[in-house]
């Protein structure tokens, strides 16, 4: 197929799924600000969140220092048109993606896309975002389900749903470790396991909340059917395959669907993808929190990047995204 499809296809799906991951990262945040906690701690995991995100100096340029508190940060992430991480621009770039390939999507494909562009609009010029804002993030996470679903359901599974679906995956890999990391990076700046004792602050509703923001509350109760720990938290996030959002089961999905499209240049490509799942197949977590998670999830997302940037080299058009 055309580079310049696979390219546009690839980006659609990352922008989507970008947009579901900015909205669960944001509604974490905004579920844990709701319990009893001070001002200073409050501030610290937004300004958590922004720094993850790599976004902290863009933010600060254009609110100032002392801006970091909630309002200011939702709408920054949510509706700023010029931040090209905020929702409001993901989902612009995936339905713009989704236009450049239209003959290549089914009619309901982009149908769903395009009502949601044309929903967001109109949440944003009622200003029902600032009204619930926990109801937007859920509606952009439906939406995201929804485009998922109807791909699934609806494109024939050629070399087009493959990139589509490896976009998905290499996008979700890199946020589930960016949010793994908004949250433990709250606790203190590294986390190496039970050792350390942990402020009242952050306890059994902080890693419920993390726990909720990738759907994953009912899964940890009935896959440890225990109290919640970080530990578990960490392992069932990185390394349980059957978790959806986790590491290894977004990697497992993007190695199935590079083998599909793999060419006579992607054998390197292939080879450090298959690397990096085996890595987490075969790790443990005490192994990953005894040289601590930070140091782990940070080597993890240069690997990811970098596993992006040889599949743009291998397969697509040379473009800035």
């Amino acid at each position: 197929m055309l580079s310049r499809t696979a390219d546009h296809l690839f980006w659609m799906s990352r922008y989507t799924e970008r947009a579901e991951n900015t909205a669960r990262m944001l509604d974490v945040n905004y579920q844990t600000a709701l319990l009893p906690q001070s001002a200073a701690v409050a501030q610290f995991g937004w300004e958590g969140l922004l720094s993850i995100s790599e976004l902290l100096p863009t933010f600060r340029a254009r609110y100032g220092d002392g801006a970091i508190v909630q309002r200011n940060v939702l709408d920054f992430m949510v509706r700023d048109e010029n931040n090209p991480s905020s929702i409001v621009s993901c989902l612009r770039a995936a339905r713009e993606n989704a236009r450049a390939v239209r003959g290549t999507l089914t009619t309901e494909f982009w149908e769903t896309q395009n009502a949601t562009w044309l929903k967001l609009m109109g949440y944003l010029k009622t200003r029902d975002f600032e009204r619930d804002p926990g109801a937007f993030f859920e509606w952009v996470k439906h939406r995201s389900h929804l485009s998922r679903g109807v791909a699934i359901g609806t494109m024939l599974q050629d070399e087009a749903f493959h990139f589509y679906r490896m976009g998905t995956f290499l996008e979700r890999a890199d946020n589930t470790a960016r949010l793994l990391d908004v949250k433990f990076h709250a606790v203190q700046s590294d986390f190496f396991g039970a050792a350390s004792e942990l402020d009242q602050e952050y306890d059994f509703y902080h890693w419920s909340a993390i726990l909720r923001s990738v759907s994953a509350f009912e899964v940890y109760r009935k896959v440890y059917r225990d109290v919640i720990t970080p530990e578990r938290v960490a392992e069932l996030l990185i390394l349980r395959a059957d978790m959806p959002r986790s590491l290894a089961a977004s990697l497992n999905e993007v190695v199935n669907n590079l083998n599909v499209v793999a060419n006579d240049h992607s054998q390197e490509t292939l080879r450090r993808a298959g690397k990096l799942r085996a890595d987490l197949q075969y790790a443990r977590i005490d192994e990953i929190l005894s040289t601590g998670l930070h140091a782990f999830l940070t080597q993890f997302l240069d690997r990811v990047n970098e596993l992006g940037g040889r599949i743009s080299q291998d397969f697509l058009v040379p473009s800035v995204h």
